[in-house]
């Protein structure tokens, strides 16, 4: 072998060690407050108010699965179709379908890639040329053919595993879309709860509204037999007939809304519009629910929002990882088996048509640097992103219990408030009426009565329907209705 030969040959692995521990070296470094922990924190109760540990059970409220937590058969026949036919949610399992899906295409990038090829060509070289004036020499024809068929294979070795740290991330990303569909299911069975008791307390306030108006109209009677009589005036059976109209306006208001309710109900349960069934006395029960709680780290495996911004933190911890090791050189292995020929017939007929090739190569970037550079940066600002995310996911979780285990309670207390009032206000009517037969009380006072009573009756519905709101929301806050 010539001097020069084997000098170069010596010097070229010298050469590519020194490139690439020159490119690795230069890996720009990120910003600590990219790369920092999230703040995983929480205070030890959710508020002074609440014992997180009621004696006699050792579960919380979440492990309560949804068909145990709403007792009524309506609701859960409700929620039970909507869990099957809502497009919302079918629509998050085809993205979860999607997630999947690029787990596969990651997992084949680092995986050997094997192709198989059959080709036929034709070429004719210039004669002037040192190719085909050789060719002529030979006696080879002018026009040549030339067949193949072979296998060729490839394969990025994954030294720093850029590629295996991105599949790793799909999968998180994938079990990601799952917790977001488990999120979903919390948020479709919490608002069917919510709509269906809302659309209880429109039945039981156009219950209500109907009986005051049939109230009101027999007063309405009594003052028109009273006027004929001349204790009253015009002045007032026109106040009595007014408030009697303007509660038959308000009865139409409340049977609209009654319709809109059902076919919200409807279209959450993923059909047309149709009566809902329900059950009448759903607001009855005004007893206080007495809601287990646990301690408050239980909202990181609990709420699947929360699972679900861990997820996407830690796949974004895996794609800075890939991002870095593109600064690093590539191993790649390729290789040929096959027949060729420029002829077809002696393609298969003679073993001289046989080639096979391997090679390898390493390859380290050096000038189009700022691509990775700016890829790299990219990666750890999502990462901060990421991190920001999962902090704002679990201080919203946690406000949103504390919001609500206060809500029940001091709505608990209002409810027995209005309770007196109405009661107060029940009595006053009859008062009111036997004052007004004696003339000792005015028609004003009677109807003033009237209309506070009703107003407390609407109120007293109002609060009942905000408690059952508020199990409903303390339920879905704790994480539960997904299991």
């Amino acid at each position: 072998m010539p001097k020069y030969l084997s000098s170069v040959l010596r010097i070229r692995p010298a050469l590519f060690v020194s490139f690439a521990i020159l490119a690795v070296g230069c890996v720009p470094a990120l910003h600590e407050e990219l790369l920092r922990e999230p703040d995983r924190q929480l205070p030890e109760t959710f508020g002074p108010a609440w014992n997180s540990d009621v004696p006699g059970t050792d579960s919380t409220s979440v492990e309560v699965p949804w068909r145990d937590y709403f007792k009524d058969a309506e609701l859960g026949a409700l929620i039970e179709t909507a869990l099957d036919n809502n497009q919302e949610l079918n629509i998050r399992i085809q993205e979860i379908v999607v997630a999947q899906n690029e787990i596969l295409v990651r997992t084949g990038e680092y995986l050997p890639s094997v192709d198989v090829g059959v080709g036929a060509g034709v070429e004719k070289v210039g004669l002037v040329t040192s190719q085909g004036m050789s060719d002529e020499a030979h006696g080879v024809p002018e026009s040549l053919g030339d067949y193949r068929l072979g296998f060729s294979a490839s394969w990025e070795v994954d030294i720093w595993n850029r590629l295996r740290n991105s599949a790793r991330a799909a999968t998180l990303q994938y079990l990601a879309s799952i917790e977001g569909r488990n999120f979903m299911v919390t948020r479709i069975v919490a608002e069917i709860a919510t709509t269906y008791y809302e659309l209880t307390a429109l039945d039981r306030q156009l219950e209500v509204l109907r009986q005051n108006i049939e109230l009101q109209s027999n007063a309405l009677e009594i003052v028109k037999l009273e006027k004929a009589a001349g204790v009253v005036t015009e002045l007032a059976v026109q106040r009595f007939e007014a408030e009697v109209l303007k509660n038959r306006s308000l009865q139409f208001e409340l049977e609209q809304k009654i319709v809109e309710t059902q076919n919200r109900l409807s279209f959450l349960v993923g059909r047309y519009p149709q009566t809902v069934p329900r059950n009448a006395t759903s607001l009855d029960d005004t007893t206080p629910m007495i809601v287990q709680t646990g301690i408050p780290s239980e909202l990181l495996e609990n709420r699947p929002d929360v699972k679900q911004a861990e997820l996407q933190l830690a796949a974004a911890d895996l794609d800075i990882q890939a991002a870095r090791a593109r600064f690093y050189p590539s191993l790649s292995i390729e290789a040929g088996l096959g027949l060729e020929s420029y002829k077809a017939d002696r393609l298969l007929s003679s073993s001289d048509s046989i080639f096979y090739g391997i090679g390898g190569g390493l390859v380290a970037p050096l000038v189009n640097r700022r691509a990775i550079k700016a890829e790299y940066s990219s990666k750890g600002a999502e990462r901060l992103k990421a991190v920001l995310q999962y902090e704002q996911t679990l201080l919203l979780a946690f406000t949103e219990v504390a919001n609500q285990l206060s809500m029940i309670d001091n709505l608990q207390k209002s409810y027995d408030l209005q309770s007196q009032q109405v009661s107060i206000l029940g009595q006053a009517i009859e008062v009111s009426n036997t004052l007004f037969q004696s003339a000792r009380a005015d028609y004003m006072e009677v109807l003033l009565t009237r209309r506070d009573y009703l107003d407390a009756q609407m109120e007293l519905i109002d609060t009942q329907l905000a408690q059952k709101k508020a199990t409903v929301n303390v339920y879905q806050a704790l994480g539960g209705g997904w299991r």
